[in-house]
This record gives C-alpha cells, structure tokens and sequence, in this order.
C-alpha cells in the first residue's frame, strides 16, 4: 500500500509539473496526464524532470521488496517505466513512436496486418449475408447496412437512454451493482470525440456531429457506462475508499501501461452482458475493431512512415467504409503529442480483455470480474494473470 500511495503522488507530481508547460485551453490541454482522479491525491512536489527520473528510480529499486504479489510487481514495473518515459519526452527527448508504444502504452503492436484484418472482414461478410445484404461488394453492403440501422437525429440520445437502462440492469446483475449511479447523456459538438465518460460530472458527452447506427449507441452505453468506465471507475473508487486497493487504483493516466485495459475494459463491454444477440452485433462488433485496427495503422503512417494525417486518413478511410472527412476526425486526438499513441489502447487492450476473457471461461465468473475490475493490470501482466 505505501508503494502505491507513492506511485500516485509521484504521478500526481508528473501530471502538475507537465501542466505547467501546457499552452492554450482546449478540451486536451485541460486533462492534462490525468483526466480523473477518484480519491484525493497530494502530488508530489517536483523542480524539474531530472527529480522527477530520481523519484521514480528509487521507487523502482523499491518494488521487488514492496510490492504486495507478484501481479503488483509486473504492474509497478510497467507503470513506473511508462511514466519515466513520458517523463523524458516531457523533458524534450526525441523518441521514436515504436518506442512510444512499447515502452508508454506497453505494447509491442506495430502496424496491424491483413491476416488480422481479414478475419474480421469475414466474419462482417457472414453477418451482413445472414441479415440479406449480400447484393453489391462489401464496401456497398456495410453502406447500406449502416444506412438502414442508423437512428435519426432526434432519436440519438432518447435511444442511448434506453440502451443504457437495459446495460445497468444487466450490468447490476452480471458485473457489479453499483446501486443507481448514472451518467446523464448530454450532446455538444466540436469536440475532439464521438463519446466521453465525464464521470465527476456524470455524464456521457455525445458529439451530435457524427450519424449513429443502433449498434454504435448499444455499443457507447456499454462502453461509456455499463460497464464499462462508469462501474469500472466507481468500482475503484469504492475499493481505494475501503484500502482494498492501493492510491494508484484511484487515478486514470492518459497513454501509460494504464490505458489499454481502462479502454478493453470498456470495448468488451457487450461481450461481458451476454450482449451479443444478433447478426446486427455481430457485424458491428466485426466493423468496429476493423475501424480500430485501421486508425492505429493510420497514426502508424503519421507518426512511424512520415505522412500527414490527410494522407493516412485516405489510406485508410476506404478499408474502413468510412469517409475521409469522418476518419480525419476520428484521428483528431492524435494531433495531441500525448494522445499519439493513445489510439493503439483501443484495439490493444480490446484485443488483451478478449483474450484474457477466452482463457478465464473456465473460472467462476465472479473471479474473472475481480481480476478484471480490482486490480490494475497492463495487456502483458493481464493475460500471465490468466495463465
């Protein structure tokens, strides 16, 4: 536990020295390192970067005799070393985006290849057959698809509403019951998202910019609410409240080891309702990670090959059944030097949770819920939780 309060206050201590540096206010520049912080944390007081890599040094020497098991220890690891590196990045260092990833979000995904992307063309191509769109090339069907199953404007949010009514009861039954917290749907415009889980201020943030298909709200009120961040934050909350688990449960921290599963977490969301329930899901579900896998080839292109967001958003805006325009702007947060890496957390973690889920079938489900929600995890210290 004390290691853990230290890792908070040193990261408390990053996030108020990083903000110091920032310009502007804009929806990015305001969350700062960390959006969302469930429990009070007094930040560590640091001069500069070189007493910040000190700090985060000797708490590192530290973790092999303090941390509390051998989950803490992999976790400890991961997060301290992601946080030294965002720390010299800070500090003015040049660092490759592949270094970014490995050693920030903590993963070792590069570009996303055809072999991945491929199965879940296939499994798109079975569910729009199964629901009689198999008339044109599948570029043509996923258009007439997602025409046929949008909702319209002034039914958005009424809509969200009500699909995240039937997620909390069943989320209250299959995850955790969180008794009647909810996030209040509020739609804006001109920001840098589809969605956003405002979780201090309650409320689910929808950009009323963009067209939604049935499956993309039932998919935002799990992924946003149930149960996803809303019972996933309110479960850390209560466990950091009652000292079951250490400070640093208690703070989201934009693209570090944290993010990933914060975001699989969220992305599994309909799987771990027993959601899936028709070959509308399916084939939402299957254009959903191809979406995600394709905007991490696109920041890929940008960040890793030199090209400019236009040029990978047309790269990869035909792959993805997409417009140019509505996949430049889905690839608006990389335009933040923080968030570079943050969409690879998406298809990342999405990919880790699916895994660890496949493997833990076998475990009473109230164990692989705790695993999941209780205690925090990178995609590599996850699936060895699972082994």
């Amino acid at each position: 536990m004390k290691i853990g309060q230290d890792l908070a206050e040193i990261t408390a201590g990053i996030d108020r020295l990083y903000r110091t540096g920032l310009g502007g206010e804009n929806f990015l520049q305001k969350e700062g390192l960390i959006p969302v912080a469930v429990a009070e944390v007094t930040p560590r007081p640091f001069r500069d970067w070189t007493e910040v890599q000190d700090s985060l040094a000797a708490l590192r020497e530290r973790i092999p005799a303090e941390a509390e098991t051998t989950r803490r220890t992999g976790w400890l690891d991961e997060m301290s070393t992601s946080l030294a590196s965002l720390s010299r990045l800070f500090a003015g260092e040049e660092q490759s985006f592949e270094l970014r990833l490995k050693e920030q979000v903590r993963v070792d995904t590069t570009l996303i290849g055809d072999d991945i992307l491929d199965t879940y063309r296939a499994d798109l191509r079975d569910a729009l057959d199964e629901m009689g769109f198999r008339n044109g090339d599948l570029a043509e069907d996923v258009a007439r698809w997602e025409d046929s199953t949008a909702v319209p404007a002034e039914q958005v949010i009424p809509t969200l509403d009500t699909l995240e009514a039937e997620a909390q009861a069943r989320s209250n039954g299959l995850i955790f019951d969180i008794g009647d917290d909810w996030i209040k749907c509020v739609g804006v415009r001109d920001v840098p998202f589809n969605a956003y889980c405002d979780y201090p201020g309650r409320q689910l943030l929808l950009n009323l910019g963009y067209r939604y298909t049935r499956f993309e709200l039932k998919h935002l009120a799990a992924h946003e609410a149930f149960p996803g961040h809303l019972v996933h934050l309110a479960r850390r909350e209560a466990l950091v409240a009652d000292g079951r688990m250490p400070l640093d449960g208690a703070q989201v921290v934009t693209s570090t080891a944290s993010s990933p599963l914060f975001e699989g977490i969220a992305d599994n969301g309909m799987e771990m309702l027993g959601w899936i329930e028709t070959p509308e899901d399916v084939a939402g579900l299957a254009l959903m990670r191809l979406r995600s896998a394709l905007r991490c080839n696109a920041c890929w292109m940008t960040f890793a090959e030199g090209k400019s967001i236009d040029e990978a958003a047309a790269a990869t805006a035909g792959p993805s059944f997409q417009e140019v325009d509505v996949m430049k702007h889905r690839l608006a947060l990389v335009s933040h030097e923080l968030r570079a890496p943050f969409l690879y957390a998406y298809w990342c973690g999405d990919d880790a949770v699916r895994r660890f889920l496949a493997a833990t079938k076998d475990w009473d489900r109230k164990d692989v819920m705790a695993e999941l929600y209780d205690h925090m995890h990178t995609p590599t210290t996850l699936l060895a939780a699972a082994a």
